[in-house]
């Protein structure tokens, strides 16, 4: 999925740096503004347990399929209502059951009437954000998927499951330029193409993860660490905004919408660390706060919160450090650089050991 900020090409250089300071190897893993889960899955593959947290409902979806799934699905209940499980075996059941949703009859609803043109051009705002024909296959899938869990019929793990893979799949086909906060004037390419569940895929392992859906200022005066990293929001836009319809699509909660970008009210999910006067209090509670052994802070040059600022909150809990790496900026198209004078950015890898 693309996601603004990932950490993707910086694993090595945060994993590098923090087994340069934390001499165990068989540290837990905290992430808590985890996002996507890039970076808590790099350090599972490791073989480290891990905690991850973020405020947003989608992460927490896909989050707890890839980080708590960890053992085979079987769908068992859903037997009488797709037959093929019954011939199938434990390597197919996932992908049969997908391949079911792929094919039921249409059903429009919420996304197709709120997101699609065809719909919405006769309304007071035109949305583009799907096609037409995505955007009622998203409602149909969602549909079914809501409608098993309510019967009963799919356990926590397939409903996760399945919920992961349907956002994963239409955040492919979304006619963005990577975020929700508007959508292109036209069909993109990838937005031409069919939505196409496919697995989201996580590997199987003996240990035992955490996961949580809270405000990390919060989370952190409930719960204890070894090793912590952050990679909060640099600016002043919410994640709670540019990722909205997945939110949506996440929760179906058939919420109010408004505006030209069709925008829930995301008032309870708002970050203080997007918030230019907010965001070193909250920092400096987050840190006063937190019972960790390490903490290790990603942020980089285009910052709300100063380095001057860090450097003082961080000192006070006792031994500071800071390694730097330059890479590409994030660009959701081609033409945002119309709006930056370097191609590229300082990222910042702050930590602080905890005396």
């Amino acid at each position: 999925m693309n996601y603004i900020w990932s950490k993707k090409s910086l694993l090595e250089f945060i994993e590098k740096n923090i087994n340069k300071i934390v001499w165990r190897k068989d540290y837990i893993f905290s992430d808590l503004f985890a996002g996507t889960g890039i970076v808590w899955r790099y350090f599972k593959e490791k073989w480290h347990k891990v905690i991850a947290n973020d405020l947003q409902y989608y992460s927490f979806v896909l989050n707890r399929n890839y980080i708590w799934n960890h053992s085979d699905l079987y769908f068992a209940n859903l037997v009488n209502e797709i037959p093929e499980l019954f011939t199938g075996n434990v390597n197919t059941y996932k992908q049969t059951v997908l391949d079911y949703l792929n094919n039921l009859k249409w059903k429009k609803w919420f996304i197709y009437k709120n997101y699609s043109f065809w719909w919405t051009k006769w309304s007071e705002y035109e949305r583009l954000y799907f096609s037409d024909e995505n955007a009622i296959k998203c409602d149909t899938i969602r549909q079914k998927i809501g409608e098993w869990k309510d019967k009963n019929l799919l356990n926590e793990d397939e409903y996760f499951f399945l919920l992961a893979s349907l956002l994963e799949a239409i955040d492919k086909v979304a006619n963005t330029a990577s975020v929700y906060w508007a959508y292109l004037k036209k069909l993109k390419k990838s937005a031409e193409k069919t939505l196409i569940l496919e697995p989201a895929n996580y590997n199987n392992d003996l240990l035992s993860h955490d996961i949580y859906n809270s405000d990390v200022n919060k989370l952190i005066l409930e719960t204890s660490h070894d090793v912590v990293y952050l990679d909060p929001p640099y600016n002043h836009r919410q994640y709670s905004g540019n990722y909205h319809i997945l939110e949506t699509i996440a929760k179906y909660d058939n919420p109010k919408i408004s505006g030209k970008t069709g925008m829930r009210d995301c008032s309870e999910q708002k970050s203080d660390y997007s918030k230019r006067w907010e965001v070193k209090k909250a920092f400096a509670e987050l840190i006063k706060n937190i019972d960790a052994k390490y903490v290790f802070l990603s942020y980089n040059c285009e910052w709300l919160l100063s380095l001057d600022d860090i450097k003082e909150i961080m000192w006070s809990r006792w031994k500071y450090w800071i390694f730097t790496k330059e890479y590409r900026r994030f660009k959701a198209d081609k033409t945002e650089n119309r709006n930056h004078k370097k191609d590229s950015v300082t990222e910042y890898l702050h930590y602080v050991e905890i005396r």
